[in-house]
């Protein structure tokens, strides 16, 4: 299970949320000529908070148009920067992205939570090396960030360096104790590699800290089952894909990092009656009413 940079969790350590309320009037560029900078840096801050509340609600257009004025009239801040980046990360412009977030560094190059996106930027760029040395440059400010250190695990997953990544994984428990990704990608190394029971041994302890973790409960499932535990395996697979349908698709299952071994499995469990018709029924329920 990759995990990519949380737009919630930039914009706390932003502390954009703290400032100022600002009116609406005093968001708008001064219609004199005669600007004050120190006017107008505050007027890019309170429109980076705006900015900020919209990507809390996944208005990424509003958002980003905010953000790149923000950026224009407070050049200087790194936390404005770190937003804008932090934006274009959830839109998927990793250029525009990667570009801002360098503007962030270069004006604050202590700031761990930067290279951790740009660590993020470049993994779903598929450049792990890159990406490696970003978040190893960012657990040089910040070494007990379990975040940081699970993605970087996820990094050396990608380029086959397993027992690198099991470290990794297991240092971002020791941090939190129910950091269940960690567990559940130790899993999905395990299965690969043969040892099925300790993988098992992984996804239930991450489905005990989580019961609506639906991939640790999906693996589980198709493990059990191919070993021959048939029933207790359908009804697991059954419930995590009542939890989360998405899991049923194998390329959302390769994009959380599942192993050729684990997906050919998966395949043939997804094809069983009583998996298809659990499907069926997902796709024939009505909306809820929102």
């Amino acid at each position: 299970m990759p995990k990519h940079v949380s737009l919630i969790s930039l914009l706390v350590v932003c502390g954009l949320w703290s400032m100022p309320q600002a009116a609406h009037a005093q968001a708008l560029i001064p219609h004199t000529l005669q600007l004050d900078p120190a006017k107008l840096e505050k007027q890019g801050l309170s429109l980076a908070q705006e900015a900020a509340q919209l990507g809390q609600f996944q208005q990424y257009e509003l958002a980003l148009a905010r953000a790149r004025l923000a950026s224009q009239l407070a050049p200087g801040n790194d936390k404005v920067w770190f937003l804008l980046g932090g934006l274009q990360l959830q839109t998927k412009n990793f250029d525009g992205a990667i570009a801002s977030l360098n503007r962030s560094k270069t004006i604050n190059p202590k700031n761990a939570d930067v290279l951790f996106a740009l660590g993020s930027a470049n993994f779903q760029q598929k450049k792990y090396q890159a990406a490696i040395e970003h978040y190893q440059a960012g657990l040089a400010l910040k070494p007990n960030e379990a975040d940081g250190l699970f993605d970087l695990g996820n990094a050396y997953y990608m380029i086959g360096r397993l027992p690198d990544a099991i470290a990794q994984y297991n240092k971002a428990v020791a941090q939190d104790k129910k950091f269940w990704p960690a567990i559940n990608n130790i899993g999905l190394i395990n299965y690969e590699q043969g040892n099925v029971d300790e993988a098992i041994k992984r996804w239930q302890s991450a489905v005990s800290i989580d019961k609506q973790a639906a991939e640790p409960l999906l693996a589980l499932a198709v493990a059990l089952y191919t070993k021959g535990d048939r029933q207790q395996g359908i009804s697991l697979g059954e419930a995590a894909l009542r939890i989360d349908p998405r899991y049923a698709n194998i390329d959302f299952l390769k994009e959380n990092l599942w192993g050729d071994r684990l997906l050919s499995d998966t395949k043939q469990f997804l094809e069983l009656p009583r998996i298809q018709a659990a499907l069926g029924q997902q796709e024939s329920a009505p909306t809820p009413r929102q």
